[in-house]
């Protein structure tokens, strides 16, 4: 753990990132199924999940800006994320059939897209990283990967 003077290293900082991104995923699939509202789920990861002691060693401390970003613009954006999501899935797979925990990753991801300032190629290769975490041995991420491709080119069409 570092301490509160201490200033972070560049890998410092994008852990954080890396671990707020997983926590926003996590926020995401959380309120949907549990439906609690937004406020409770945010203080709770904020105040319970950020740094927890778990058995299996400590969590990573995230960024609670770019969680809190995340986050709120996944909620204030989910129609047009959806909506950009469903373009890049296959006709049969619309958003509403596809695995909670992969909605959730699309919603973040695509709130980072549209309103974050991270490059999209780092923010694509940060949510398949998620999507690995989530399924180490299945497809997703190669999935998430295509899906998310498309996403980004209808977003931040410049940055292609």
């Amino acid at each position: 753990m570092t301490q509160p003077d201490a200033p972070l290293s560049g890998n410092q900082k994008r852990k954080m990132r890396s671990a707020s991104r997983l926590f926003a995923v996590q926020a995401l699939f959380q309120m949907e199924a549990s439906d609690q509202s937004f406020d409770a789920v945010r203080r709770e990861f904020e105040d319970h999940r950020f740094g927890e002691h778990l058995e299996e060693g400590e969590m990573a401390e995230g960024d609670i800006g770019l969680f809190r970003k995340l986050i709120e613009d996944a909620v204030t954006f989910q129609g047009r994320i959806d909506q950009m999501t469903d373009r890049a899935l296959v006709a049969k797979w619309p958003i509403a059939r596809i695995d909670p925990t992969l909605r959730a990753l699309f919603r973040a991801a695509g709130a980072e897209l549209i309103e974050g300032k991270a490059p999209p190629r780092v923010v694509i290769t940060e949510f398949v990283d998620v999507a690995k975490a989530f399924h180490p041995e299945g497809k997703e991420p190669k999935f998430v990967n295509a899906v998310l491709d498309h996403m980004a080119r209808e977003a931040k069409p410049e940055a292609f």
